[in-house]
């Protein structure tokens, strides 16, 4: 490439072109992302882990650019076939489609009808169709290349053959190839209809007669539409104005039209859009769409996660789980408030009268043992009745807390080797009570456990390109394990395993290192883990807290490099380092300006004086349990016109899914989120947020419930019947539900 590699990226991602430099030299030598979003930011001029990563995925796109950009010229040298020209073209690529339209041409290829026609002599007969020369006659011309022993039993073999060749030449002009696409993605439509061999109804109903742009056909349809294909359920094309795309064909072509070869050119031109353009550039186009909706999806996974993982925590306080459970009884675990299983046992709430009170009896007595300042009840089958069964058992005892908690994932976890690890002689139940008690006290100290696709807060999660889903994923976790810190002496090492710098690997070590010297004294203890060295401890360390340490800062954000500059202060203003940790006042004292050095600036500085005025906090929202309405607890309980309260449990493209409290989530269309207009589902909520609705409709044979979150919107409207772009009753389908999966 002519332009720097570094130079380009900068431009197109509107970066510094200093910071993205410096970013790239950081990460390139091993440092991680997270570490450099915070502790860096004077050497990239304060870029974020957005920005970061951004910058990562573009310059590996081009690194791998220039490696095939470098095999085709390879090749091309081998051929003969490298002129200057193509040479500068092939420099000035800046996307892989540009390159390998370039390339097509010259790439080995199976036997086609234009090989076959050279390898019959007609190439110089093409070269003149080609060249629209303003004399000549095709038909008398052809005759000279007539010659039965070669296969060319006639001029209309002759021509035809000629114009084998031209078609192949005119498919594979670089401009003419992304002239079309350009086309394609413009104006063309997804169009889905029911397959012929597939007979009666199915979930892809409303895909039967449908088009819609491929400009703007929203992830969700396309993915679905994909799903539909892939079932044999319908048939899926690209629609487009034919007769727009041979012009641009036949422009492509054309020299003159007073040619006397201008009709033959034509025939190549049609038989060129539709034998090999057409299904080129379909299929590319198909690949774009995919890798769009693909992109889309994955961004509404990511951002649901990072909402679930960064869930207001209960803290440290002793919970009771319980995984609800009718004919098997409900399993019940009782952790201390770091997380320590205390003990078990098995409720029997539906085996009459006497049962029931021997449960409300050992319930009371399990929360008065242990000290329990909460119970959490998993909000599956049977999960309202075990959570009104525990509301009413410990009506006397107010202090503590009943709440519903989101059991996605949890039976994933009872079943993995982590959880076998933690708990090898539990049953699966009893580890996913277990689990559940823990995702009250830290939601995100537990969920790290469990695969995040088995979380459940996507759409289409098994469509999308998993490596994809898998890396953006990690990205996430990695990102809100990192922005909350982690205790060292009391984290798992699936947890630990995010820490920036640590890995899997290093996880278990330092769990092991734990369970055999016991506590961590200090940040710096870390390095006596076997494996550990001076720029793994230079990555991590940060984002580990210490709570019981000698030092102070031990239990902040402020990196263990920085720990000179602290003590620098604390002199200055005469007191001891414990006394200015936490002491807003004595921070406020602080000049920043007075520290300033070669590789330490403002934001460093400001970052620093924040964590010395609340060292170690938490940036997620304190915890508020949610209110369901003790006289709605299944779905015939819900009547058109209630207002109730819900917690969002997963956001989509198309509206948000919230747990009401009657074991079935109800969908706010996107149409009916806010009384403005919301493109965005994510712009108004994420997984989580609490949300007052009213019910619209509740639709009982197919268990599905209509809501709406605006003010004024009258019972009985239908969402989504002024959604642009969204078929009227889309909510109505069985589609939801198959979106939701």
């Amino acid at each position: 490439m002519t332009t720097d590699r570094v130079t380009l990226v900068a431009r197109e991602l509107g970066l510094p072109e200093r910071g993205a430099r410096a970013a790239l030299e950081l990460l390139n030598g091993g440092a991680t992302v997270p570490f450099v979003a915070r502790y860096r930011k004077e050497a990239t001029g304060g870029l974020d882990e957005v920005q970061l990563r951004a910058l990562s995925e573009r310059h590996g796109y081009l690194l791998e650019l220039d490696e095939r950009r470098g095999t085709i010229l390879e090749t091309l040298r081998e051929q003969g076939q490298l002129t200057p020209e193509l040479l500068e073209k092939i420099e000035q690529c800046t996307t892989r489609s540009e390159l390998e339209d370039l390339y097509l041409p010259f790439r080995p290829k199976r036997r086609t009808r234009a090989m076959m026609a050279r390898e019959k002599g007609l190439e110089p007969l093409a070269r003149r169709l080609l060249a629209q020369p303003l004399e000549g006659s095709p038909a008398r011309e052809a005759e000279a290349y007539v010659s039965p022993d070669k296969g060319v039993g006639s001029v209309k073999d002759a021509l035809q053959g000629a114009r084998d060749i031209a078609a192949e030449a005119l498919a594979e002009t670089p401009e003419l190839r992304a002239t079309l696409r350009a086309l394609y993605l413009k104006t063309a439509l997804v169009a889905s209809r029911r397959a012929p061999s597939w007979e009666g109804p199915s979930k892809f109903e409303l895909y039967y007669d449908f088009r819609e742009a491929v400009a703007t056909i929203p992830s969700h349809r396309y993915l679905a539409v994909r799903r539909g294909e892939a079932e044999e359920v319908l048939r899926v094309d690209l629609e487009v104005d034919e007769a727009v795309a041979l012009g641009e064909v036949k422009r492509a072509g054309r020299r003159d039209g007073r040619s006397p070869w201008a009709p033959e050119l034509d025939l190549a031109a049609a038989d060129a859009l539709k034998r090999l353009l057409i299904p080129a550039v379909e299929g590319e186009v198909k690949v774009e769409l995919k890798l769009r909706a693909d992109g889309a999806a994955v961004d509404v996974f990511a951002q649901n996660l990072q909402a679930l993982l960064l869930a207001a925590p209960l803290g440290m306080r002793g919970v009771v789980g319980i995984d609800p459970g009718q004919r098997t009884g409900c399993k019940v675990a009782v952790v201390d408030p770091t997380g320590r299983l205390l003990e078990h046992t098995v409720l029997y709430l539906v085996q009459g009268a006497e049962a029931l009170e021997r449960a409300r009896v050992a319930l009371r007595m399990l929360v008065v043992k242990h000290g329990a300042g909460a119970v959490a009840v998993g909000n599956g089958t049977h999960g309202r009745e075990a959570e009104a069964f525990a509301r009413e058992a410990l009506k006397d005892t107010p202090s503590v807390m009943v709440v519903s908690v989101s059991e996605a994932g949890a039976s994933v976890y009872s079943a993995s080797d982590v959880a076998r690890e933690e708990f090898p002689e539990l049953d699966l139940t009893v580890r996913g009570a277990v689990s559940i008690a823990r995702r009250l006290q830290d939601p995100l100290a537990e969920l790290v456990k469990v695969d995040p696709k088995a979380i459940g807060v996507g759409q289409y999660q098994h469509d999308v390109f998993q490596p994809l889903l898998s890396r953006k994923l990690d990205e996430v976790v990695e990102s809100c394990v990192n922005q909350v810190g982690v205790e060292l002496n009391t984290a798992s090492a699936p947890l630990l395993g995010y820490v920036a710098g640590l890995g899997p690997s290093l996880a278990k070590k330092v769990v092991q290192h734990r369970e055999r010297h016991g506590p961590f004294a200090s940040r710096a203890k870390l390095l006596d883990v076997a494996g550990v060295g001076p720029r793994t401890f230079e990555q991590a360390a940060g984002f580990l807290r210490v709570r019981g340490s000698a030092n102070p800062l031990d239990k902040s954000a402020v990196h263990p490099e920085r720990y000179p500059v602290v003590e620098r202060m604390a002199r200055d203003l005469g007191v001891e380092v414990g006394a200015l940790v936490g002491n807003s006042d004595l921070a406020g004292k602080v000049r920043w300006q007075g520290y300033v050095s070669e590789d330490l600036g403002e934001p460093t500085l400001k970052d620093i004086l924040d964590e010395l005025r609340r060292p170690g906090r938490d940036p997620r929202a304190v915890f508020e349990a949610p209110k369901f309405r003790e006289d709605v607890r299944t779905l015939e309980d819900l009547k058109p016109g209630m207002t109730l309260e819900g917690v969002v449990t997963n956001v989509t493209a198309f509206g948000a899914f919230v747990d009401v409290g009657v074991h079935q989530d109800g969908l706010v269309h996107v149409s009916q989120l806010a009384d403005r207009f919301v493109r965005d589902p994510s712009e108004v909520c994420r997984p989580g947020d609490r949300l007052t609705v009213r019910v619209l409709e509740v639709d009982l044979a197919r268990r599905r419930i209509s809501l709406t979150a605006k003010k004024g919107a009258p019972p009985g409207q239908t969402p989504g019947a002024h959604g642009k772009g969204t078929p009227q009753g889309f909510q109505h389908t069985p589609f939801a539900k198959l979106l939701k999966r």
